[in-house]
Order: structure tokens, then sequence, then C-alpha cells
């Protein structure tokens, strides 16, 4: 049995290897200055429109909690579209395509970044499939400010983020609930608030971890020992099962040529597909088969095979799944999931606009 749930591979290179260990989350996000008012307001703020240039798109139009709190599609789609997840379209005759990255589940990202036995610091969060953002207020403005997302052709990028601050202080009930005095950095300290409620610190993985030893099937637990002895938890690590960090796998972003992607979070994947920085890949087994086809890849490339490919992460030299590890990794990621989030929607938003989801 896996008792420090630490397991030490063979070294196939001289590096020393991370931390693999696993853990529980803790049982709440917020910070002393997350007061039910503020949640509230932001969560008003994360489904109203009006954040928008084009008034048609809210946070929650593709983080909503009918998809997990993401959106259920490949890429996401924002202005100029109708609809909500996999049913959204483009309007007639509108141009603007899907973005080239799939939607994270905003579900525990109040976590990211978290590692354990080290203290959590939520300024230091990272966020987006290539951690160019770090905290979640920060985060939250780069939507608003995207062509692609929120903005539209309305404004200028520059000319965004004031604008929405403009649009909340013509509406009484968004003054009154700001106390007087709307600024962007108030409107993204309240939508962090909210999101540091959605969290899924319960999961049978969770109470396993805190001491109860029924929380999760003997078949999960077999799942945890296999997961740890097949090299998945060298990326895969700490409380959100990733150790956030940057690495190559041999996929490349189409738009910018990147192809160093942010280990994504392995927890409530029952609910997020699809899967992987492009959205392509639509279930779990397809997943594992990936990681099947990318280890011969690895193992050719690092033995000086084919130097034509994308590069690919020396760690993946360390990795040893086999065919018969996909089912009982997969029993393992089960007990990562939780059906107990928050998954309500105001009836109505303070802009009196259509609330994300509900058209």
């Amino acid at each position: 049995m896996l008792t420090t749930l630490v397991v030490i591979l063979a070294a196939a290179a001289a590096e020393p290897l991370p931390n693999t260990k696993i853990d529980a989350l803790p049982s709440s996000a917020a910070l002393p200055t997350d007061t039910p008012a503020k949640i509230e307001l932001g969560r008003l703020l994360f489904f109203d429109p009006i954040l928008s240039a084009t008034r048609d798109v809210a946070c929650a139009t593709c983080h909503h909690p009918q998809h997990g709190w993401a959106d259920g599609r490949p890429t996401p789609l924002g202005v100029h579209a109708s609809g909500l997840g996999p049913e959204r379209k483009l309007v007639k005759g509108a141009e603007f395509l899907p973005l080239t990255r799939n939607t994270p589940s905003i579900l525990n990202a109040a976590f990211n970044g978290i590692e354990s036995d080290k203290p959590f610091d939520p300024t230091k969060s990272p966020m987006f499939w290539d951690n160019r953002a770090h905290t979640l207020e920060t985060q939250a403005l780069a939507p608003i400010r995207q062509r692609e997302e929120m903005r539209g052709d309305v404004c200028s990028e520059a000319e965004a983020v004031p604008a929405m601050v403009s649009h909340l202080q013509a509406i009484p009930d968004y003054v009154r609930r700001f106390d007087g005095g709307i600024t962007a950095e108030k409107v993204t300290e309240a939508i962090a608030a909210y999101e540091r409620t959605l969290i899924t610190p319960d999961s049978p993985f969770d109470r396993f971890m805190r001491g109860d030893k029924t929380a999760m099937t003997a078949e999960q637990q077999r799942g945890m020992e296999v997961f740890h002895r097949a090299g998945c938890s060298l990326c895969h690590n700490g409380p959100m099962l990733s150790d956030f960090k940057l690495h190559a796998i041999g996929l490349t972003d189409s738009a910018t040529q990147r192809h160093e992607f942010r280990t994504p979070t392995l927890r409530n994947l029952k609910h997020t597909a699809p899967y992987m920085h492009h959205g392509g890949t639509l279930t779990l087994d397809e997943v594992l088969l990936f990681y099947d086809r990318l280890m011969d890849q690895a193992a050719e490339t690092f033995e000086g095979g084919d130097t034509s490919l994308p590069p690919l992460d020396p760690l993946l030299r360390k990795m040893n799944m086999l065919p018969e590890d996909h089912a009982p990794i997969q029993s393992f990621l089960e007990a990562l999931n939780s059906d107990d989030y928050d998954k309500t929607v105001p009836k109505q938003v303070p802009s009196g606009l259509p609330v994300a989801g509900t058209r």
C-alpha cells in the first residue's frame, strides 16, 4: 500500500525526480476579505453580459455550471455567437472563429499552483494554458480585452476595461453594491471572491486522504497505485493533481506555434470533456491511448530518432504505462470527481440583460 503516496520511479536519467505526492484539497479557498456581499456581487458580475463590450457575452457563457464550469466545446465561441455549450453557434454573417485553446473549468481554479507541504500563495496562482497570468483577479480582465471573447470590434483593447467600468457606473444597483466606487480592481476582486467558492474538496479521493478508508473502492485504490507506478504523478501531483508547470507532449498550438502547455488538473474530468489544450481528445480512453503512443514517440526521439518532430519533455522517458493500466487508472480518476458544487444561476442580473446561459 502507498503510505506516504510518494513513488520513486526507476531513473532513466541523472536529473532528480520531482515530488510525486498527491494530497487532499483544503476545505476552503476563501480569503478574509471574501464577505457574503462581495461574493454575491461577484456572482452577479460573472453572469452579467454587461461586462462585455458587445453586451451579449458573460464570463458564464464559457464557464457554465451545466458543463462543469467549462463549456463542453473543443474550443470556445465568444462574441457574435448564440447558444450555450456544444450548441453554441456563430450568428449568421459573423466572421469570428473559435479560439484555439480549450476552456478550462474554473472549479478549484482558486487552488491553482498549490503544492504539497508548502504554504499556498494565491498571489502566484498561474492561469491559462501557458501560465501567462497569475491570480484569479488578473485572469478576469483578459477575456474582457480579448477581441474574440468579449470585446468584438466595439472598441479597442485599451478601451475595453474602462468601457466596462463606465457601463457598470450607469447601473444604480451596481453603484449601490459597490458602495459608490466602481473600479476595475474592485470588479475583479468580487469575481475572484465568487470563484473561490466554486471548489470541490469533498471528492471520494479527498475523504480517503483525510482518513476515511472506505471512501475509495478497492479498484480505485489499486488504480492510485498504478497511477504512481506508471509515472503519471511525475506531473500530475499535489492537491490539484497538477504541478502547474509547462511541458511539451508533442502538441502545438496552431495560432502561436507554442508547444509547451501547463499540466491540467485531473479533478472533475467527468464533467469537463473534451480534453487537452486543443480540446481535440473527446474521452479519457483517447487520452490514455495518446500517452501510449507518446511514450513510443519519446523513446524513439530520445534515442536519436526523428528530429523533425516537436520537442518532448524529458520526464516522458520515465513513464511506464502499460495497456492493462488504463482501466485501473480510470477507476482512480473517477474518485477525483465530485457532483457537490454550486450549479445555481441567478434569475436576473442588475443590467437587465439576459442572464448568460438562459437563452
